[in-house]
């Protein structure tokens, strides 16, 4: 009877540590969810800014127009832009457009005195640092997540239940990784 009583709880604290692993999996998972949703609310916010920022350099610059097209055809690539991957493409490029957008700006002293246009300037820095913190702690998720699946005994709970490695945020290369510096 004893043996038996043994068994029974043995195969108790079994499933009990089985659970266990399997519902540190899922919150795992569901962290780098909402990390992910993070950036993507942050991006919306910086999406949303760039319209009133084109029109407001529009207004002193109207002659610059390939530029002004390269950013609204960049932000409307980031706004449809769907899975890590490309999202990060469509936003690098997009970073890269504004930094050639505030460029231009250097060249018009009226503009860079508007304060619509400061306004627009500090919330897009503003923004900007939202996202690369946003883009740290959902970097940091994933790293806790695809470590937690990869290692043992928890990569056999991982592989019966398909969970998946998710990626990084990452761009291309370290002077892309620099948010577009804008000074005036």
């Amino acid at each position: 009877m004893v043996p038996f009583v043994a068994v029974l709880v043995l195969a108790g604290l079994a499933a009990l540590w089985f659970v266990g692993l399997y519902n540190g999996l899922v919150r795992l998972r569901n962290e780098v969810r909402n990390a992910w949703s993070q950036i993507d609310v942050q991006l919306k916010r910086r999406h949303d800014l760039i319209p009133n920022l084109v029109e407001t350099v529009k207004g002193y610059a109207a002659h610059e127009r390939n530029t002004l097209d390269e950013v609204v055809r960049a932000r409307g690539a980031a706004v449809v832009a769907r899975g890590v991957e490309a999202t990060a493409r469509a936003e690098q490029e997009l970073s890269g457009a504004l930094g050639r957008l505030m460029a231009v700006v250097e060249r018009y002293p009226d503009l860079k005195a508007n304060q619509n246009f400061l306004a627009l300037q500090e919330e897009l820095t503003s923004t900007e640092n939202k996202v690369s913190f946003a883009r740290q702690f959902y970097n940091d998720t994933v790293m806790r997540y695809n470590t937690k699946i990869q290692t043992v005994p928890s990569n056999i709970i991982a592989g019966m239940f398909s969970f998946t490695a998710e990626q990084f945020f990452q761009t291309e290369n370290a002077a892309e990784r620099q948010a577009p510096k804008v000074q005036f």
